[in-house]
């Protein structure tokens, strides 16, 4: 039975190479059922692929080639958390070295325009201290980043 609520995500024809490259990058993540156009509409022809199921992190998503001109935007974004350094690099450098592009305090954007917040949990640990003195040093520290860097988030939290 497919989920109540889904993530509806549209691409311009390129809903299938980004899933797969999802399903391929984050644990739990899968392609699922591909529909195909059972005519002709205005972005495709009958036969091209229509829409995509698949699952990011357990997330159900619907990726709908539904043509040009309907960019991707910040206001969306998936945030992960990532338990180390090397999980944060790989999901990183997995975006940007995919056709991507890195933005500020952690967030990078992949090669179809989403946005993606790669967030150790040190980082989210650090700015929520009850020293509010730890927790702002943490925060001016990532606001300088890119990519999270946790040692120096933590060298800053400690002072």
């Amino acid at each position: 039975m497919p989920a109540k609520n889904t993530i509806c995500l549209w691409f311009d024809g390129t809903a299938e190479e980004a899933a797969r490259f999802y399903a391929a990058t984050f644990p739990d993540s899968a392609v699922g059922a591909i529909m195909r156009a059972p005519g002709d509409y205005p972005a495709g022809k009958q036969g091209d692929v229509l829409t995509v199921e698949f699952t990011v992190m357990g997330i159900p998503c619907l990726g709908m080639n539904g043509g040009p001109g309907v960019p991707h935007g910040m206001a969306f974004s998936f945030q992960v958390a990532t338990d180390n350094q090397a999980e944060t690099d790989r999901l990183w450098n997995a975006i940007i070295d995919n056709g991507g592009s890195a933005n500020a305090c952690g967030w990078c954007q992949d090669k179809w325009g989403l946005s993606w917040q790669i967030t150790p949990r040190a980082l989210t640990a650090a700015i929520t201290d009850p020293d509010r003195a730890a927790a702002k040093r943490a925060f001016n520290a990532m606001m300088e980043m890119t990519k999270i860097d946790i040692a120096v988030i933590e060298a800053a939290r400690r002072g």
